[in-house]
């Protein structure tokens, strides 16, 4: 699961990197705990009605995707995740995978190891680790995104329409792995083209432009117990702890929360 991540980039930087041709307004300042339901910085393609044209957009989307259909928003919160091995066929991502799909670039993201509880002993505290690209680069998120009416607001209300996405997910590498079992699928830079490409609407190929990231090329360490609370928001979150943490089993990663097993 990824339920938390960072997301520090400009978007100066993000729209160099990503070659943006329009960046939108709205796009959030520096998250060092991006948490489910807030505005996100995303990178996608849209065909530009006046021009025909497709055009490569740096805009905020709310992380939470809720599919065209649904009657309400507040499933959103239900549907930070999509599983990589259901993504191209359940009825919540299905259409998105086909032809909506986003780079949500990130720092880096945050998962919660739960360390084994000692004979007789109290169950110990989870334990926070952050986990990023060794060579300090961005972690390029494969994303999905969706746009939702407001059945209560007329359609010429821009309030009326909420543009979200979810991020899609994989069994974790080894680097991952020993701290939980599920960890964000990547889009390599060679496939960027092709998975923003609106026209690209085979999920097979789509599949095959998706990567895990390899378990030397990630780095992960334990962080403040700070990370837990949403309202902690600052760079701190992202300094390893003086002494060092748990020690990772490698033979049983956390079982995965009920959000993710939703999913």
């Amino acid at each position: 699961m990824c339920g938390r991540y960072a997301s520090t980039a400009s978007p100066r930087q993000l729209a160099e990197e990503f070659d943006v041709d329009d960046i939108l307004d709205g796009l959030p300042g520096p998250d060092y705990n991006v948490a489910p339901t807030v505005a996100v910085p995303a990178v996608f393609e849209r065909v530009d009605r006046a021009s025909g044209d497709v055009r490569r957009r740096l805009a905020p989307l709310v992380w939470g995707l809720v599919p065209s259909w649904a009657k309400e928003r507040s499933i959103g919160a239900r549907m930070i995740n999509a599983r990589l091995e259901t993504v191209a066929e359940k009825p919540a991502f299905a259409k998105a995978f086909r032809s909506r799909r986003c780079l949500l670039p990130a720092a880096g993201f945050y998962e919660w190891y739960e360390p084994e509880t000692p004979p007789g002993g109290r169950k110990p505290a989870k334990q926070p680790f952050f986990l990023h690209r060794a060579d300090g680069g961005l972690l390029v998120m494969a994303g999905l995104y969706e746009i939702w009416r407001d059945p209560t607001k007329d359609r010429d209300d821009d309030t009326a329409w909420l543009r979200t996405c979810s991020v899609i997910t994989t069994r974790a590498t080894d680097a991952a792995g020993h701290i939980h079992d599920r960890m964000p699928l990547v889009v390599p830079a060679d496939a960027v083209d092709g998975w923003l490409d609106p026209a690209l609407t085979d999920p097979e190929q789509a599949l095959g432009l998706l990567s895990v990231t390899d378990a030397a090329e990630l780095e992960a360490y334990a962080v403040s117990t700070a990370v837990n609370k949403v309202q902690n928001n600052d760079p701190s979150l992202l300094e390893p702890l003086a002494e060092a943490g748990p020690t990772v089993r490698d033979d049983a990663p956390a079982d995965p929360p009920e959000q993710d097993r939703l999913l």
